[in-house]
């Protein structure tokens, strides 16, 4: 298959404009589509990227025969129904972190996607960064991995209207959103594709009056090591996160981008083992995407299945224990 992938993307807000940034560096990315609810903002926002078919009917866009792939960037309330109908229509679907509401969610979205043997993959972007990729090949340099520590705090410019009490997207539960889903998300992928299952999950939170949490920290325990995390929307952290070995340390600056990646041995050993990335690294995760449907591949190897429910079941479990509920959770089983 050698023709261009056409693309409709769902969302006009900041993440879009980002995927767009990176996806057109490649050839073989083309936009042809663009959903809103509000078609002025839809229309502005397909004027700026030249597209001309702009899409205020959702189904009618999963429907169309112009698209072969949509880019989901909605409220995670809306992944799974957005996704099974584009999925239902033959259409390989790109869906943002956090992939869904629950797990339960995401098990109905891979389902459909196996039924109508068409490519299903979350958009977490570290897991494909050059960066992270070097850390998988020099973790044996450190020796027995004895801890992961993934740290991402940003103060949300959003918070600055919460506290006014304007209650925007990033905090209202009915949207399934909060720190846990939108920060510490970041911190789990990367543990989950390196270590894979902890045995258990010990949380704290700090939870907003809005109904979820503002920022939290999870204790996980592995057979012969044990994870943090430490994640937040309501205020910044400086620190790098860390993976810690019986011979040296792996650093990491920033979790949402792995900016800088630094190898630090006992014998006193220093290498800075940053790779050249593109500052659009969104591109990386669309490289992939587009490459598993030229090769007619339903499912990642890298952001598979099986990690991304268990990232999932692992926030469900974090949610359950600090009593950040959903809407959506009411047809959990």
């Amino acid at each position: 298959m050698s023709k261009k992938i056409r693309f409709g993307v769902i969302g006009t807000s900041k993440i879009t404009e980002w995927f767009l940034n990176g996806a057109s560096k490649l050839e073989d990315f083309c936009l042809v589509a663009v959903y809103s609810r509000n078609e002025e903002k839809g229309g502005a926002f397909a004027e700026k990227y030249g597209v001309t078919n702009v899409f205020t009917n959702l189904e009618e866009m999963a429907k169309s025969n112009l698209i072969d792939a949509v880019y989901i960037a909605s409220p995670n309330a809306f992944h799974k129904e957005q996704s099974i109908l584009f999925l239902k229509n033959k259409k390989h679907v790109l869906c943002e972190k956090a992939f869904a509401s629950n797990s339960m969610e995401v098990e109905e979205m891979i389902q459909t996607a196996k039924e109508n043997n068409v490519l299903l993959m979350e958009a977490m972007k570290t897991t494909h960064l050059p960066n992270f990729k070097v850390i998988k090949e020099n973790l044996h340099r450190i020796g027995k991995v004895r801890r992961y520590f993934g740290n991402f705090c940003q103060y949300s410019s959003r918070y600055d209207k919460y506290k006014e009490g304007i209650i925007l997207n990033a905090f209202k539960p009915e949207l399934s959103n909060g720190a846990l889903m939108d920060i510490g998300v970041y911190c789990i992928h990367p543990m989950v594709n390196l270590f894979g299952k902890p045995k258990e999950i010990k949380p704290n939170a700090l939870m907003l009056e809005s109904g979820v949490d503002g920022e939290g920290s999870v204790l996980f325990k592995y057979d012969n090591m044990d994870a943090l995390i430490m994640y937040s929307k309501i205020a910044n952290s400086y620190i790098p996160s860390e993976i810690q070995g019986e011979k040296g340390s792996i650093t990491i600056e920033t979790m949402n981008n792995f900016q800088k990646v630094k190898i630090l041995l006992k014998n006193g050993e220093e290498e800075d083992l940053t790779q050249n990335q593109i500052k659009d690294d969104m591109y990386y995760e669309v490289q992939h995407f587009i490459n598993l449907i030229k090769e007619n591949k339903t499912e990642s190897s890298i952001n598979s299945y099986e990690n991304s429910k268990l990232v999932m079941e692992i926030m469900d479990s974090v949610r359950d224990k600090i009593g950040l509920v959903f809407p959506a959770d009411k047809n959990k089983k």
